[in-house]
């Protein structure tokens, strides 16, 4: 109970209170959100804040509806307010967990449009963190997915990020706090849920414990190695890349082939992105990377949204359509 409110308060110490402020818990009725509006009901009100809920019903299981409403009963008698429940409709593009996450984040969205909330508070905790970065690790999805998640993303802060999922169950079985365990989160179809049943325990029967915590530590110094080197990247974007009259964006090869690897790729993905492409894959970045180091008179590509083009020692980017 003890860690819980600390890590809330720690939070607050790192946020702007003029105003009153009110931040909305994102709560599911699960042990880990329970938890994160238990603790933020405690200390934000006292550190200047004033705290709402949004609950969304994901309309996934039979009982969903009432465990949104319970859940919500349990922010008001908290005190939390607003307390706004919003059900959604989960589509299926991009796979289920994908789909249910895009509807969760439109609802947040809605909610602080009519809450005028400065940001929402998600619960993720150490565990998530150490899932994150083992099954970008296994997808070879390098550091955009190897620097987990932020603990400030925005108008989306995760307070629990330095805390076990273990930690915050036991603050609401002290506090005499019932929760709902979501059936997914033992459904072993989701990749995330054999890594959390199967791969993370194995690795710490035969390697030691600690592994999540490990896992979790790699994060923040891939983050911190990261947003260095998208920092570099950014400027080197602004000083040799320059935009065509009719979108497209062109740089000089020669102004690429000199840096390092680790920027010149940097800068060919935000020169796709800047054109309204999709992020390159691994595979795409290598036929890019081509085009400055190996270039051999290759023919247009076309990679997620975006045409590329070497031409004249100039390499140019634009939209397919």
């Amino acid at each position: 109970m003890a860690d819980a409110r600390r890590a809330i308060r720690e939070w607050a110490k790192q946020q702007s209170v003029d105003g009153n402020p009110l931040y909305l818990v994102a709560l599911s009725g699960g042990g880990d959100s329970l938890a994160l509006a238990w603790a933020a009901a405690r200390e934000l009100p006292t550190a200047g804040f004033r705290v709402g809920a949004i609950v969304v019903d994901h309309q996934l299981q039979a009982e969903s509806a009432q465990v949104g409403h319970r859940a919500a009963e349990l922010a008001s008698e908290w005190g939390l307010s607003p307390v706004i429940l919003k059900t959604v409709r989960v589509g299926k593009k991009g796979g289920p967990e994908e789909a249910a996450r895009n509807a969760r984040y439109e609802a947040f969205s809605e909610a602080i449009r009519e809450s005028s909330a400065a940001g929402v508070l998600l619960a993720h905790t150490e565990d998530d963190q150490a899932e994150t970065v083992l099954l970008g690790l296994a997808r070879g999805s390098g550091p955009a997915s190897l620097k987990g998640m932020a603990a400030q993303d925005g108008i989306y802060s995760r307070p629990f990020l330095r805390l076990s999922r273990a930690t915050l169950r036991q603050a609401l079985a002290d506090a005499g706090i019932q929760w709902w365990e979501d059936p997914h989160n033992l459904d072993e179809r989701y990749a995330r849920v054999r890594v959390r049943t199967k791969i993370l325990p194995l690795m710490e029967q035969e390697i030691g414990p600690g592994i999540p915590q490990a896992l979790a530590r790699t994060a923040d110094l891939f983050r911190t190695d990261s947003e260095a080197l998208e920092h570099l990247a950014t400027e080197l974007f602004a000083r040799c890349v320059h935009k065509g009259p009719d979108g497209s964006l062109r740089v000089e090869a020669s102004a690429l082939e000199a840096e390092p690897t680790a920027l010149s790729s940097r800068v060919l993905r935000m020169m796709v992105l800047g054109v309204g492409g999709s992020p390159p894959t691994y595979v795409h970045l290598g036929q890019m990377m081509a085009l400055i180091h190996s270039w051999r008179g290759q023919s247009l590509a076309t990679l997620g949204g975006a045409n590329v083009e070497r031409r004249d020692g100039v390499v140019h980017v634009w939209p397919t359509s």
